[in-house]
């Protein structure tokens, strides 16, 4: 096991998701008006609605798949199927995801590229962490490409590893990852720092529902007249 892998695999995530929980309690707790999805649907309705809803749904089955995944240990589904098996449907469903998330993604970000009104009304931040996601995706669907010259499920389980022992604060969780690619090694990094910039981007408003945001008093943006 390198330096490297050590610091961003061993020490990184827990940095990551200090800064993601900690960042994100300071900003609702101190910065409320600024948690929002910040939507600029009302400037230019072109293509929004079919970029929106492929990035949404794309990213959701994404995340939900790479938690159920990584997060779940290899005895609870051995007695239904194989390790290969289940890196096949996760190739699968994970390629659709990745394809329909990839094309809304690259459609938002054109259009804040694109449109004068839209880049106006936005931050300097929601154009990287819109570029971060699609450069995030375009690894993930990479890594499709080497995963398909070993079937077996061992990666899948090296990755799963790690994930557990980094989550459960096992010992020794970089060392799950010492032989494994540079392309996987690159997507859990840009993962992990999605993760770090998390608390200061439009992201929080995921956090909406639980936080249960739409309580709080209304905001006055201008009086009347």
């Amino acid at each position: 096991m390198s330096y490297f892998d050590a610091i961003f695999f061993g020490l990184y995530p827990y940095v990551a998701g200090t800064v993601f929980l900690l960042g994100s309690w300071l900003r609702y707790d101190h910065a409320q008006y600024t948690w929002r999805a910040g939507s600029s649907q009302m400037l230019n309705k072109t293509h929004m609605r079919k970029a929106s809803n492929l990035f949404h749904v794309g990213i959701l089955v994404i995340f939900f798949g790479h938690l159920v995944g990584l997060l779940t240990p290899h005895w609870v589904y051995e007695p239904f199927m194989s390790a290969g098996t289940k890196q096949v449907l996760a190739i699968m469903v994970g390629g659709i995801a990745g394809i329909a998330c990839w094309y809304g993604a690259l459609l938002l970000f054109l259009r804040r590229m694109n449109d004068p009104r839209v880049r106006a009304t936005g931050s300097t931040m929601d154009l990287v962490i819109i570029g971060i996601l699609l450069v995030q995706v375009t690894l993930g669907l990479l890594t499709i490409i080497p995963t398909l010259g070993h079937l077996d499920g061992s990666n899948m389980l090296k990755l799963a590893e790690w994930a557990q022992a980094i989550v459960f604060f096992k010992g020794g969780a970089a060392a799950h990852l010492a032989d494994v690619g540079i392309i996987f090694k690159l997507h859990i990094v840009l993962g992990l720092t999605i993760f770090l910039l998390f608390p200061f981007t439009r992201l929080v408003h995921i956090w909406s529902v639980p936080l249960q945001y739409v309580n709080r008093r209304y905001q006055i943006v201008r009086a009347r007249g």
